[in-house]
């Protein structure tokens, strides 16, 4: 099934700051598991996320240089904590504060990704807007996708050097 083209509605969806979001993903970012409240949250059922990329909900006013860190931090066998805005099924958005981390195989290969989600504080989720807005400007500046991600990615870099932390370290502080 072919990810479904939905206009965003501009309505966040409340979700419950006593919840977790849990998935897991091969090392392809296929749905392999999602939990209830995934389901619930994000208004698919089970049978339409499994088999899907995670980017199933993903938002357009999601910048995709915080996409790349994530894969690349992953890849690399490391974790990784983000504030991620998510589309749900209706249009509606929902927020997440997610720690994403590899699965390995008893050779220590990953296999795949665990991605567990909690209820994000709201002063986190206001200081990544912003920050977020610029880094999809940069994004639709660019002059193409290779072009425009590589200066996004460049510019969150320098926002992180100004603020003197990584990006891990800049979210865990809001």
């Amino acid at each position: 099934m072919a990810r479904p083209k939905m206009q965003p509605t501009g309505v966040e969806r409340p979700w419950s700051d006593t919840a977790l979001i849990v998935s897991k993903t091969d090392t392809k970012g296929v749905i392999t598991y999602a939990n209830r409240t995934f389901c619930e949250v994000a208004q698919y059922p089970e049978s339409e996320l499994l088999g899907q990329g995670q980017n199933i909900v993903r938002h357009p006013e999601m910048p995709r240089a915080i996409f790349k860190l994530l894969w690349e931090t992953i890849v690399r066998g490391n974790e990784i904590f983000a504030y991620i805005v998510n589309l749900a099924k209706s249009g509606d958005h929902y927020w997440v504060f997610a720690h994403v981390t590899p699965t390995f195989d008893e050779k220590m290969r990953i296999i795949g990704y665990h991605s567990s989600r909690r209820y994000p504080k709201r002063a986190g989720v206001d200081a990544v807007t912003m920050l977020y807005r610029e880094l999809c400007a940069v994004e639709a500046r660019g002059p193409d996708p290779k072009t425009a991600l590589a200066n996004s990615s460049a510019a969150l870099d320098a926002y992180l050097q100004s603020k003197g932390v990584a990006y891990d370290e800049f979210v865990l502080s809001l």
